[in-house]
């Protein structure tokens, strides 16, 4: 997901760096259900949580929850409930039994397994975008709020266009012509902007076909649709202008002028290199082929 810095970057990597070490990330304690962090990028303990490789600052954010399976937490929940009634007569009310609920889960939570999950963010102050590798929105708003907490006066926004993603797609589609310097790939997902909500999924199979045609014409509305751009990067739009399954193709590593020797001994510094130079290219792109980014207001 692709924002727009609303003003000008001025923190320096140094206090950025300061602001994300006083909210490094903690695992869970034994009661704790969810924790939430900054931590290096690099994957090397103790090390700087900012990165910045050819004038692009790397940060990475970090979740863990502990997750008390539901089934368990209502099996003894309902045992408890059954000794209350044995002792005292008595049936627990709904207030009751929800502060019961709450305990067993406590009591729980010290035996869940953990898991985690990260999100890597790249700041580009010069272009002032910031792009969030999250797989969902809910998910990048709940990097962005700590990333706020983090940064006073941090404003942004999600990059709009001119033209809205699903009528260029439609149009792509319809007219079998793709923008200059991409291409239509094998995978789309077409669906009826009417009260059926039919959904039509297209996957290893062309779209240059009279039957995508008539579904666009009859109405249906693209939400995702499989792109190259300059037989470099490989990447699925949708409608809400995110960029999913991206790749970048056999020719970007070919181009890289770090040996694969280099690259195995600090592949972070190539991948980083490689994925930002690509992107900073393409995302312009992009956005000129669907009209330009509309002002903000």
């Amino acid at each position: 997901m692709v924002y727009r810095l609303l003003s000008p970057w001025g923190m320096s990597q140094a206090r950025l760096e300061e602001a994300l070490r006083s909210a490094h990330f903690v695992e869970c304690g034994p009661s704790q259900e969810k924790s939430v962090g900054w931590v290096e990028p690099r994957g090397q303990a103790h090390g700087a949580c900012v990165e910045v490789v050819a004038g692009q600052w790397i940060l990475k954010w970090m979740m863990e929850v502990k997750s008390v399976p539901g089934s368990v937490v209502k099996r003894k929940v309902q045992e408890q409930v059954a000794h209350i009634e044995a002792d005292t007569g008595r049936k627990p009310g709904k207030k009751e039994i929800r502060a019961l609920s709450d305990d067993v889960r406590q009591s729980l939570l010290p035996m869940a397994f953990t898991k985690q999950s990260s999100v890597t963010l790249w700041l580009d102050p010069q272009a002032q975008r910031l792009v969030i590798d999250a797989a969902s929105a809910a998910k990048a708003d709940e990097v962005l709020t700590s990333l706020i907490k983090a940064v006073d006066g941090l404003a942004l926004g999600l990059v709009d266009t001119q033209t809205a993603p699903a009528t260029a797609m439609a149009h792509w589609l319809g007219t079998q012509e793709a923008p200059q310097g991409f291409s239509v790939d094998r995978e789309c997902e077409l669906r009826a902007a009417d009260e059926s909500k039919a959904v039509v999924r297209y996957t290893r199979h062309a779209l240059d076909t009279d039957e995508v045609s008539q579904h666009i014409a009859h109405g249906k509305v693209p939400t995702r649709l499989a792109l190259t751009w300059n037989d470099r990067v490989s990447f699925v739009l949708t409608d809400a202008l995110q960029l999913k399954k991206l790749a970048f193709l056999d020719v970007v590593a070919d181009e890289s002028p770090a040996s694969a020797a280099d690259r195995d001994q600090d592949h972070f510094d190539a991948d980083v290199a490689i994925a930002t130079g690509e992107l900073e290219r393409l995302l312009p792109a992009l956005f000129d082929a669907l009209g330009g980014e509309s002002a903000v207001v």
